[in-house]
Parts: structure tokens; C-alpha cells; sequence
């Protein structure tokens, strides 16, 4: 009799009941749970009731949620000031690295062969080839992989001083420590600030072909870069930077998706040269080494003088300011 009678109670989802209230929820009329047992007398009595209840879980189960998220905010929040204070370089250089790593990830599906061999503690000259605009992001990404538990690190990589002094760009440029270069000049500064960076126990990047390289075997490097890597006393680690994206302007490659593999070359040990005066056979020798091992490293040819061609920027700037820094 009661079965029967509750089952003709109408369900009301939304619908106005007594007193002008609502019910704004499903109605569990055979519900197990003695507080939402219909009793046997008054329809609109039992429909208000439920509603009341079922009101009262929601405004529970809603504030228990915001609580929740409140709480997940707070945790993330300190996760996110826990690493950008332990970044060694500050927490610029944090928040730049994790923009990099997402835009790098994203619009050039960056690969490697192998976990970085760039190391997370003391000083390091970082050669790469150089075929686009975006290469230093390439060099970058995923730099610390060695040892991520260490944190990471700015790499200080020569760059033209008319893009260094770029509003907006120059923010990034100097929290990222790069090195400028006046072009067309012969200023030494750069290579000793480059010098002495190194002496200071920091990384250094350079492209050591000067200008970016239209072709696909490596170019001479000037000696310049030799007389660096001597002079510091540091290991030089050899990185190849494959199907980085061109284009007509310095600000097309950055948006041409492409998909970028980065190879990994062991440190190349110049100790037997430490101490050794600087002659101009010397430093060809060396910076012959070190595009060999480059070339390596990436699957492709040097050959030397024979494969010079005209420098396209301003970058060969850092290796004519070396050289004539090693006179």
C-alpha cells in the first residue's frame, strides 16, 4: 500500500513545491539511508523534505570541492617559488626556461639521441653548428638532463648586439647573460668577457662557423674559438643541431613548425694544448679538432679550408674579435 502510494508522488525536478521552495536534484524515494526515507503522510511534505536534504549535501559537496582546489593552488603555488628560488641564475631565468621548454616542445617536436652531456657544475665552452636563428633554443632545451636534481643553468651565447639591444628582446638577452657583439667591429671585450665568464666557472655557447650555413657539411671555424678554449682551460662539449627551421626573415623560423633532433657529443679534452703557446698553427689545429669532432657528432663532412664559404651574420663577429684578442 505504501509502494503504491509512492510511486504515483510525481517527480519534480525544478518544479516550485510548498512554501515556494525547489527541489533541484533526483529524488531517491527508495533510498537505504533511513534520513531519506519518504514518510507515510503528506506528499508535498515528503518531496519538501528531500529536497531540503539533498540541497544541503550539494552546498556540502561544494564547498569541500573549492577547499580542495584552494588547497591544490597553494601546493602548486609553492612548488613553482621552491624551484624558481633554487635556480642557481634567478628565477628569470626559471621562468624564461620553462616558456623555452613549452614553445620548443610544442612547435618543433624536439628530440635528442641521448640524455644531455652538458654538465651542471662548473664551466663548460658549448660548440654547435649553425643553420637557423632558433638554434641557441635548440642547445638549450633540456640542458640540465644530466643531472636534472641540480637545477639549470643560462647559457651565455654570443649574439649580435643589434638584437641584444631590442626592447623586450634585451630583457631576455640579459637575464640569459648573452654576450654582445658590435657588428662589423674589431671589439675585443666580447672575448674576454667570454674569457673570463668561463674563468668564473659558468657555460658558454658559440657557433663556431660564424654566419648561419646555407649548406650541409660544416664551414671552417676561425681559430679564434681555439685560442678560447685553450686559454679557459675548460672541456668543450660538441652539440649538432639537425632540420632546425629558415627562412627569409630572423622572426620566420620561430613560427615555421618543423621537427628538430638534437645530437650529443662527448666532451673533447684539449689538456694535451694547456700551457702550449697560441702560434696560428696551433689554434688552426685545435679548431680543426674541434669541427672534426663536431661534423662527428652530427653525421656530416668537414672539410676544412675547402669548405669556407661567405659568413651570412654577424656572429663570425665573435671569432674575429677572439683571434685578434690571441695576437
Amino acid at each position: 500500500m505504501f509502494r503504491q502510494r509512492v510511486a504515483k508522488i510525481p517527480h519534480t525536478f525544478g518544479k516550485t513545491v510548498r512554501n515556494g521552495r525547489k527541489c533541484d536534484g533526483n529524488i531517491g524515494f527508495y533510498s537505504s539511508q533511513p534520513k531519506f526515507r519518504l514518510r507515510s503522510h503528506g506528499r508535498n511534505d515528503n518531496i519538501e523534505w528531500f529536497c531540503d536534504a539533498r540541497n544541503q549535501l550539494n552546498m556540502g559537496s561544494e564547498s569541500a570541492a573549492s577547499v580542495t582546489l584552494a588547497a591544490y593552488a597553494i601546493v602548486a603555488a609553492g612548488i613553482i617559488s621552491w624551484q624558481a628560488a633554487r635556480c642557481r641564475d634567478g628565477w628569470q631565468v626559471w621562468l624564461l626556461y620553462v616558456v623555452e621548454r613549452i614553445y620548443v616542445a610544442f612547435i618543433f617536436h624536439w628530440r635528442s639521441n641521448r640524455r644531455s652531456s652538458i654538465p651542471m657544475d662548473g664551466p663548460a665552452l658549448i660548440i654547435a653548428n649553425h643553420r637557423s636563428p632558433t638554434d641557441p633554443l635548440f642547445v638549450w632545451m633540456n640542458h640540465h638532463f644530466s643531472d636534472p636534481t641540480r637545477g639549470i643553468r643560462a647559457i651565455s651565447f654570443l649574439m649580435a648586439k643589434e638584437y641584444y639591444e631590442i626592447p623586450g628582446l634585451n630583457w631576455v638577452c640579459r637575464n640569459l647573460r648573452s654576450i654582445p657583439l658590435q657588428r662589423g667591429g674589431q671589439d675585443m671585450r666580447p672575448a674576454k668577457e667570454a674569457l673570463r665568464r668561463l674563468k668564473a666557472g659558468d657555460l658558454v655557447g658559440i657557433f663556431p662557423e660564424g654566419g648561419i650555413n646555407p649548406g650541409t657539411d660544416l664551414m671552417e671555424s676561425n681559430p679564434g674559438v681555439a685560442w678560447l678554449a685553450i686559454k679557459a682551460q675548460v672541456p668543450v662539449y660538441p652539440v649538432f643541431v639537425h632540420n632546425a627551421p629558415r627562412g627569409n626573415s630572423m622572426i620566420e623560423p620561430f613560427c615555421s613548425p618543423s621537427r628538430v633532433k638534437v645530437s650529443y657529443g662527448d666532451p673533447i679534452d684539449l689538456s694535451a694544448y694547456h700551457g702550449r703557446r697560441t702560434s696560428h698553427e696551433t689554434l688552426r689545429e685545435v679548431a680543426a679538432l674541434l669541427m672534426s669532432r663536431l661534423a662527428e657528432v652530427g653525421g656530416v663532412s668537414y672539410h676544412g679550408s675547402e669548405s669556407r664559404h661567405e659568413p651570412k651574420s654577424s656572429d663570425l663577429q665573435q671569432t674575429l674579435s677572439m683571434k685578434q684578442a690571441a695576437g
